[in-house]
Order: C-alpha cells, then sequence, then structure tokens
C-alpha cells in the first residue's frame, strides 16, 4: 500500500498550489480521502475530506473557501487545490485513506513566503 503526496513547494503569499496523491495497493474508490496538515511545533491537524461513493467534501474553517479536495477514482488519486494561500498555510501536508484500514502518506511540505 502507498500513498504518495506531491505538488508541494514554495508560494508567496495569496498563490495557489495544486496538491496530489497517487494511491496504489488498495480499493481506491471504496475509501474516504482526507488531508491533514501539521505545523512545525504543532499537532497534526484535519483539512478537508471526501466521501467515497458520494464524493461529499468537508472543510475546516481555517480552509474554507481557499481550498478544495476532489478526487480521481479512475486514476486512483485525489487532489487538494490550495488557493489564496497564507503564511500559516505552512506545513506538511499529508494524504490520508481511511476505509476497511487507516492509511497515511509521508507527507508534502508547503511553504507560503514572501
Amino acid at each position: 500500500v502507498q500513498l504518495v503526496e506531491s505538488g508541494g513547494g514554495l508560494a508567496q503569499p495569496g498563490g495557489s498550489l495544486r496538491l496530489s496523491c497517487a494511491a496504489s495497493g488498495f480499493t481506491f474508490s471504496s475509501y474516504a480521502m482526507s488531508w491533514a496538515r501539521q505545523a512545525p511545533g504543532q499537532e497534526r491537524e484535519w483539512v478537508a475530506s471526501v466521501t467515497s461513493n458520494t464524493n461529499k467534501r468537508t472543510y475546516a474553517d481555517s480552509v474554507k473557501g481557499r481550498f478544495t479536495i476532489s478526487r480521481d477514482d479512475p486514476q486512483n488519486t485525489a487532489y487538494l487545490q490550495v488557493n489564496s494561500l497564507k503564511p500559516e498555510d505552512t506545513a506538511v501536508y499529508y494524504c490520508r485513506a481511511r476505509g476497511m484500514k487507516d492509511y497515511w502518506g509521508q507527507g508534502t511540505q508547503v511553504t507560503v513566503s514572501s
């Protein structure tokens, strides 16, 4: 089983990035997909989720209206479009698959700085 995040990097305040999470080794379409983030010295916090089947999306208040989670089941990939970035969005972003089991990726760094 693998979850491999990509797409992180350095962005300016107000900028955008598109994070990807490529999954393998399990039935992707049967799993709810989430993104979480962890800033230095802070606990990991949930950011957004999308369910399997119904594709219902939910967001943390801190990112609502700026971030968009999506999934492409034929491609076994989840995405997080992050817009209007703020310095406080700086963190390692993790992908999570929840279903019969619980899987995490290794994370991708997002740094927001001018």
